[in-house]
């Protein structure tokens, strides 16, 4: 069924049609995207997970090194942990280490993550925050997934020491590649994104929470190969039950076209596919 009015802002939406069968819920206001799969579905493929292990793995690395330079923290807390692959090099690191998560992906979670980290099973919406006092809260594309953002940005907040920082990655409704690639686009074959933000919606979300020097970055090097994947997708929208990456052409195509798409996003921000919110709780 159609939203009546943006979950963030609360403006009117309109429809957003991308393709025939395929249309999202646009806000008029802040562009926020909000999904409905009657409306929009994954087509081709019928997980949540759709990666490559190997470069999920060089992705991770890079996702810590990113967040690092923003906070060096003695304590983290990570809402949709998964694996605990985060929060295991948080705790080499030095950190101590905490987090929630509702298994979605029904995946094993790192043995010294389990051992030595303080973790929650269930949505963090319901986690009561009392007690953590994190240095940073931080989400890997988990913003598309959760039942409720707005309730996840303030508990993000309350789980937060005064002076703490929060940074969340998700994919960015407001990228040229939504309109490049219509239907095609990749973010849209994973059935459990049910929104993407714009940078306006998303730094309106973490501003209604209470959080402050709010910054909405646009990482280049997160989600190299979106394009070859989501050119696999327009071309060939053949049923993929494991996702398009699970095809060697596939992988194969986006290794090799990375320069090409590296380059362009330097060229042109918009391109790229992700947002990084940064902000902080205040003192």
């Amino acid at each position: 069924m159609k939203s009546l009015d943006c979950e963030i802002c609360g403006g009117p939406v309109a429809d957003l049609r991308l393709a025939p069968g395929c249309t999202l819920d646009r806000c008029t206001a802040c562009g926020h995207l909000a999904r409905d799969l009657t409306r929009a579905p994954a087509r081709h493929r019928d997980l949540a997970y759709g990666g490559e292990p190997t470069l999920d793995r060089i992705r991770l690395d890079l996702t810590y090194r990113a967040m690092r330079r923003y906070a060096e923290p003695r304590s983290v807390f990570e809402i949709g942990y998964g694996s605990g692959s985060m929060l295991r090099r948080f705790l080499d690191g030095g950190a101590t280490v905490a987090g929630a998560d509702p298994d979605q992906l029904q995946i094993g979670v790192d043995e010294k993550v389990r051992r030595e980290g303080t973790l929650h099973e269930g949505p963090v919406e319901s986690l009561d925050p009392a007690g953590v006092d994190a240095d940073l809260v931080y989400g890997i594309h988990v913003l598309e997934h959760v039942a409720d953002p707005v309730r996840t940005m303030r508990v993000a907040r309350d789980l937060l020491a005064p002076g703490g920082m929060v940074q969340f990655l998700t994919p960015a409704g407001d990228s040229d590649g939504i309109q490049l690639y219509r239907d095609g686009w990749w973010m849209l074959e994973d059935p459990t994104h049910v929104r993407f933000f714009t940078a306006a919606s998303l730094a309106r979300a973490a501003e209604d929470a209470g959080l402050i020097r709010v910054r909405v970055l646009r990482p280049v090097l997160d989600s190299l190969v979106t394009d070859a994947a989501s050119v696999a997708r327009r071309l060939s929208p053949r049923d993929r039950p494991r996702g398009v990456l699970s095809s060697r052409a596939v992988l194969g195509a986006g290794l090799a076209s990375a320069p090409v798409v590296l380059g362009a996003r330097l060229a042109r921000p918009r391109l790229r596919p992700t947002l990084h919110l940064v902000a902080e709780r205040p003192r």
